[in-house]
């Protein structure tokens, strides 16, 4: 897999364990704020490759490469017990966020950062219908796909009835609900939150697994969020009561 841009790859030359196999580097590119990503691959002892900008461009697969681009294995995906057993060690309730066939890279990407700024355990995502760990979601997310678990099922329905049996709740984001979020006590159980594709929202079958669906008062016009600010919005208030924001 290529992962691009300046932010993507300096997460992972940051990351001792990332499997770097070479890096790729405008030539002339530490003219042009790659200094510290050609400093950090020499210093790891990793393949360098001065290339002109087209060339880059061919191998990323895109123009938007900021002069910088690394070649890594493909992206390895978690189990769901995997990230049940993080949170567990942190001695922390369960909050993992299921993805309900999100599609827009952007949106994943996104999401998988909020995931991990606000310290939730997870992400669930579909292995049909719906976006994967590509270049393009490593570069929304600004590396943070190498510091969040990230699960791919063959079925998300059958990954909540397991999870109901461990005693976790399934809330569901759906902006009819009647109840906001701020409007359930939600800081003292173990949550699975589950997002709905960015058209359709969450599907019927998810929606009657669900314990319960929470929406986000709105004061505008616009009837609706971007799947990613739900999530963040809905992540934040889940997060904020059980006390675990910390200022820096």
């Amino acid at each position: 897999m290529i992962i691009y841009g300046r932010n993507p790859v300096k997460e992972l030359l940051s990351d001792p364990d990332s499997k770097i196999e070479e890096i790729l580097i405008l030539k002339d590119g530490r003219k042009e704020g790659t200094t510290d990503i050609f400093a950090l691959a020499k210093e790891r002892g990793i393949k360098i490759l001065l290339l002109p900008k087209d060339a880059i461009s061919r191998v990323s697969g895109t123009t938007a490469h900021q002069g910088v681009a690394a070649r890594i294995s493909d992206f390895e995906y978690s189990g769901v017990e995997s990230i049940l057993g993080l949170a567990e060690g942190r001695g922390e309730m369960l909050l993992l966020v299921i993805l309900d066939h999100i599609e827009d890279p952007q949106n994943l990407g996104a999401i998988i950062r909020t995931v991990n700024v606000l310290g939730a355990h997870g992400v669930v995502i579909p292995k049909d219908r719906a976006a994967s760990v590509t270049p393009a979601v490593v570069k929304a997310s600004s590396g943070a796909v190498n510091h969040v678990l990230i699960a791919k099922v063959v079925n998300i329905s059958t990954v909540i009835e397991a999870l109901k049996k461990k005693g976790v709740w399934i809330v569901g984001a759906d902006p009819t609900a009647p109840v906001p979020v701020f409007g359930e006590d939600l800081g003292k159980v173990d949550i699975a939150l589950v997002i709905g594709n960015e058209g359709k929202g969450l599907g019927q079958k998810l929606k009657e697994q669900c314990d319960f669906l929470v929406s986000i008062p709105q004061a505008g016009k616009v009837t609706s969020l971007n799947a990613s600010v739900s999530a963040g919005i809905l992540i934040y208030e889940m997060i904020r009561q059980r006390g675990n924001l910390k200022s820096r």
